[in-house]
């Protein structure tokens, strides 16, 4: 028996080498085609950057109203169970009573149009966006284009509060933003592709035409969650472009990073690549893992099944809401599942968060915003040649403590040019939980970037 055993752990090492020595083999990126992802076939259009306005038609809201009054009764929560096995309904009808009786979207309406808002078609679909400069800039201070990108379950309602901390001049900084916030294809007001295949390197190209329309030839960078992803796409696809890259999910998924966790597993001496007082974030491994598992189940269903799970939710604005606040909870802290009121308060308000389920509801956008979980999460993107290349121009890392880890020694293999690390304490929604910390980040990291950038 432990001759098998060994035998097996030969082989299973000699597996692991050959295809770790496969990923290290770096092929020549492809171009990136430019696809029509609009209906019909690809045709010259009329291509204006036109003004926007959030206006809903009333019948929209009469519906909303009709289905929020008229949901089925809840099932109870099990006895001394919170959020463990899903949103708890004891506060799922908190929020749908608030929702009902107290939230305006009227009002709200009126908030969400505070910042200036386009659209434009790019390859074939017309793209929301905000678009933010600088009220007044001081002489000697440099306006910089910072193409920043949300995630999901978010929208660029996420962004509200960070918006005007980055198109602010700051004392002892030299420039400030002019910030262009998408939503993604298929997310809130951007409209959704019609054929399969949409992914983040085509939307990260898309963005890249998105920016140069507006006239930023070069640009800076910031994103989280799916948002990076994209993101990381156009900076390796298009490096050219990019003047430097600041993220809140600096993630580390390579065939080495996943050996050095193995080995760490088996001899707890060896857990060189993380810094001691950060050992809690990465160890146990079982219990990391096991935690991932868990909290990964939404991403197994969106990238296999996203319509069958959309008809559902799209059809239900309580279901909406349990689904999308429960990532909430998680996101925050994933200690939260074990309270009543999901510590969703502690941070936001009801408003807040359902200003991001209205986005989502208005739009009827949940089917087509999951489906770009089933473009990424494949087995063309898992054989692509963009995972053997790591991101070359300058990136700055802000690592939130309740959010994904990468340890400091896993990340050079992405991030080859790491030019700023930090860590804060907070969760996996950044933007909207801390915004001046972010915002404060961001500042510090372009500032060493920029001067990175002068010494080349």
């Amino acid at each position: 028996m432990n001759r098998i055993f060994v035998c097996s752990i030969a082989i299973f090492v000699v597996y692991i080498g050959w295809k770790v020595n496969d990923f290290m083999v770096k092929p020549p990126l492809p171009e990136v085609e430019d696809k029509w992802w609009g209906p019909g076939t690809p045709r010259k259009v009329d291509n204006p950057i036109r003004n926007f306005t959030i206006q809903i038609p009333d019948e929209v809201l009469e519906d909303l109203k009709y289905r929020l009054d008229h949901h089925r009764s809840f099932t109870p929560p099990l006895e001394g169970i919170q959020h463990q096995y899903g949103f708890n309904t004891n506060l799922l009808k908190k929020i749908v009573d608030f929702w009902r009786m107290k939230y305006n979207w009227r009002e709200r309406e009126k908030y969400l149009n505070k910042y200036p808002q386009f659209k434009v078609n790019v390859d074939g679909l017309d793209v929301h966006f905000i678009h933010v400069k600088p009220d007044k800039v001081p002489e000697g201070v440099k306006v910089l284009p910072l193409l920043l990108v949300h995630g999901w379950p978010g929208s660029v309602r996420e962004f509200y509060d960070i918006l005007p901390k980055l198109t602010t001049p700051r004392e002892g900084y030299d420039f400030v933003f002019e910030v262009v916030a998408p939503h993604i294809p298929g997310y809130g007001f951007s409209q959704a592709a019609v054929r399969p295949g949409l992914g983040p390197e085509h939307i990260g190209h898309m963005f890249k035409k998105l920016m140069e329309k507006i006239g930023h030839k070069k640009f800076y960078m910031q994103a989280g969650d799916f948002g990076h992803i994209i993101l990381q796409h156009l900076a390796i696809w298009f490096p050219d472009s990019v003047l430097g890259f600041h993220s809140n999910f600096c993630v580390v998924m390579t065939p080495t990073s996943y050996i050095k966790h193995l080995v760490s597993a088996i001899s707890p001496s060896f857990p060189w690549y993380v810094r001691p007082d950060h050992y809690d974030r990465v160890f146990p491994i079982k219990e990391k893992i096991g935690s991932r598992l868990r909290e990964t189940g939404y991403l197994h269903i969106q990238a296999t099944r996203p319509d069958t799970l959309g008809v559902g939710i799209n059809d239900s604005p309580v279901g909406l809401a349990a689904y999308i606040l429960e990532k909430f909870i998680v996101g925050t802290n994933n200690t939260f599942l074990e309270r009543e009121d999901g510590g969703l308060e502690e941070y936001y308000t009801y408003t807040d968060l359902i200003d991001n389920l209205m986005i989502y509801w208005v739009t009827g956008s949940a089917t087509t915003s999951f489906r770009l979980y089933a473009e990424t999460f494949n087995k063309e993107y898992f054989a692509s040649p963009f995972r053997r290349h790591p991101v070359q121009i300058p990136v700055a890392c802000a690592r939130f403590e309740k959010d994904f880890y990468a340890a400091d020694g896993l990340l050079g293999e992405v991030y080859a040019n790491l030019v700023h690390l930090s860590d804060h304490f907070g969760g996996h929604f950044a933007a909207l939980q801390f915004p001046e910390v972010l915002a404060n980040d961001v500042f510090v990291a372009i500032q060493k970037i920029r001067q990175k950038n002068i010494l080349k």
